[in-house]
């Protein structure tokens, strides 16, 4: 471990890894194909860090311990993968509902209006904070490091903030940063930014498309 006081928390929605069931009842790990993945695995492994993502394999509840998580072993290190349990009508609204329909086209300007709902809101509002109370849990700490990742957890900073208020909170939005004026057609474009602005770092892809 590179430094017990500084355990890495990765908060994103995709696993590294997923567990499915075969059709002969074997249970298979599968590996996620992610250049997040890819970039963010070795340095949590590095501090024996956590990565919390939704469980979303057929076998992943399975697999896990009493606190839904799995120890994995990553080249030369070990993590702990910590899943989050969302219902149908939650992954539906949080994800495809207000991350995809809403934020995904508002900021590529792709020509296709964007649609939030209500309901889709509150769903990511439920989404966030239950990702940022299991990051927090998994912190061990009083000064972990979370790294949250992209625009599906805009809210998830200002949580781990009041959870953790010793931690460091790294923020990176993989999608192109919408304009103010195009950026305030999100009815909840206030809650957002409030949300990113309880990182300590907030790093962004690209400032146009």
């Amino acid at each position: 471990m590179q430094d017990p006081q500084r355990r890495v928390i990765v908060v994103a929605n995709r696993a590294p890894f997923c567990h499915q069931q075969s059709a002969d009842a074997r249970i298979i790990a599968k590996q996620t194909a992610s250049g997040v993945v890819t970039a963010l695995e070795p340095v949590v492994a590095a501090y024996q860090g956590a990565w919390v993502a939704h469980g979303s394999g057929s076998a992943d509840k399975l697999v896990v311990d009493e606190r839904d998580g799995v120890e994995v072993e990553a080249g030369a290190g070990a993590y702990r993968l910590r899943y989050v349990w969302l219902s149908e009508e939650e992954h539906r609204g949080y994800y495809y509902g207000f991350a995809n329909e809403g934020l995904w086209p508002l900021c590529h300007a792709i020509g296709v209006r964007p649609v939030f709902r209500h309901g889709d809101f509150q769903m990511y509002e439920r989404a966030n904070d239950r990702f940022a109370a299991a990051a927090a849990s998994e912190s061990a700490t009083a000064t972990p490091m979370f790294l949250v990742q992209d625009y599906h957890f805009a809210l998830a900073p200002r949580v781990l903030r009041a959870r953790v208020p010793a931690s460091t909170v790294a923020s990176f939005w993989h999608i192109p940063w919408p304009s103010p004026r195009v950026f305030v057609e999100c009815p909840w474009s206030r809650e957002l930014l409030d949300g990113l602005l309880g990182s300590d770092v907030v790093g962004f892809q690209t400032d146009t498309d």
